[in-house]
């Protein structure tokens, strides 16, 4: 779902600013999630008891999307994908302080071979590190603080409840800005913008459900299967289509993320 709300959203970066992008992704996922809580699910819901939690999470993942929307304006869909899955690695190495969670010295060893296989894309002294690249990069440090935060807020918050919270609070942080950066968008530029929305919802929904279900060091390699989707959107609409060195990088950190995902369920079976 996420690739191709990020599709649409490097499609418009070409006409309208990042920041009215990132409010269309906020206003539209908040619009779909109301009507759906209040019809289906309104007796279930009770407030959160963890209010500065669930802004924390908010305000993590708004920043998180404004540095990716401003990464794919400007490289690659695959290159900034890349650069942003350093989150499982983040996932495994902050998950034992915030969750408790155990992480040995085999892991830890995955999580700094992961991030030497984001050096390898970036490859800094070989090729110019432009802010894009370290926006993409930013992206995965925040994405797996707000991963950390989200399997903290599973086991006592309902899955839309969040959902909606995380819409509400990105959607005030970044509406104040919207008069200074407006464009008056077409008819299909709408619908792209509305497009955007329903993909972030679904997506994220989703993900939080998963996080309900299961630890996030192990869920978190998961997220590699995205990279398909990611390359497929890149080359066949935007002609985009990873470099070797890319997709050197790409391998060192799925090769990594594998592991601490095959390590998980051999320390659980026994």
């Amino acid at each position: 779902m996420l690739p191709i709300m990020d599709g649409f959203a490097k499609y418009l970066s070409a006409d309208m600013p990042v920041l009215q992008i990132t409010w269309a992704r906020y206003f539209f996922t908040v619009a779909f999630t109301l009507p759906i809580m209040f019809l289906f699910y309104n007796k279930q819901l009770v407030w959160t008891d963890k209010p500065k939690l669930q802004i924390i999470r908010g305000l993590i993942l708004l920043s998180a999307n404004i540095c990716f929307f401003y990464a794919i304006s400007v490289i690659s869909l695959a290159k900034a994908l890349t650069l942003a899955f350093v989150a499982p690695l983040i996932v495994t190495a902050f998950s034992p302080i915030f969750l408790g969670e155990k992480v040995g010295i085999r892991r830890w060893t995955a999580v700094i071979i992961g991030f030497i296989g984001s050096l390898v894309v970036i490859r800094p002294g070989f090729v110019e590190i432009n802010l894009a690249s370290l926006a993409a990069l930013g992206t995965g440090v925040m994405y797996g603080f707000y991963l950390i935060i989200t399997r903290k807020l599973s086991t006592s918050d309902n899955p839309l409840l969040t959902l909606l919270l995380t819409g509400l609070v990105g959607l005030i942080a970044v509406s104040g800005l919207m008069p200074f950066v407006w464009v008056n968008p077409t008819p299909s530029q709408w619908s792209m913008m509305a497009s955007i929305g329903v993909f972030a919802c679904i997506g994220h929904l989703f993900l939080i459900l998963s996080l309900k279900y299961a630890d996030a060091s192990k869920l978190a390699p998961f997220s590699y299967f995205e990279i398909i989707t990611n390359i497929i959107i890149g080359y066949y609409f935007f002609s985009d289509f990873p470099d070797n060195w890319t997709f050197l990088g790409l391998s060192i950190i799925i090769m990594s993320g594998v592991y601490i995902s095959r390590r998980e369920s051999y320390i659980k079976s026994y």
